[in-house]
């Protein structure tokens, strides 16, 4: 395995922790706080970061189907991450987020997720 696509499987487990402490915090008590925004916002920065080394370290090019996969869900997280601020932004203080809103970070999380397992069970079965 090479230096680019180790350097994505590392970062992209670090966006796993960070994407997952953002959503149950907020899937728990329906609240966007400060922990909500920082975990989410780094997920997404650490999301992409990765993608853009899993691209460099990749033989078969940027659209394969789990590429398609990731850029679909990393979109979803990104949008979710819009979502979150811009709830944030007319609500400054930590406030119940809408139903819409907080049904759409759960279905882009597990859509992240259901990525994420497609991209380990690919490297399992390679190496």
């Amino acid at each position: 395995m090479n230096l680019y696509s180790l350097t994505g499987i590392i970062t992209v487990q670090a966006a796993l922790v960070s994407y997952s402490i953002a959503i149950i915090s907020e899937q728990r008590k329906r609240l966007v706080t400060r922990k909500v925004l920082t975990f989410l916002t780094l997920g997404v920065l650490l999301d992409i970061t990765a993608t853009a080394f899993m691209i460099l370290g990749s033989s078969r090019g940027a659209f394969t189907l789990h590429g398609i996969l990731g850029y679909s869900s990393l979109a979803g997280m990104l949008t979710d991450a819009i979502l979150i601020w811009r709830f944030h932004r007319k609500h400054p203080s930590p406030e119940r987020v809408s139903g819409g809103t907080h049904w759409y970070s759960l279905g882009a999380y597990l859509w992240w997720i259901a990525a994420y397992i497609t991209g380990a069970m690919l490297v399992a079965l390679r190496h």
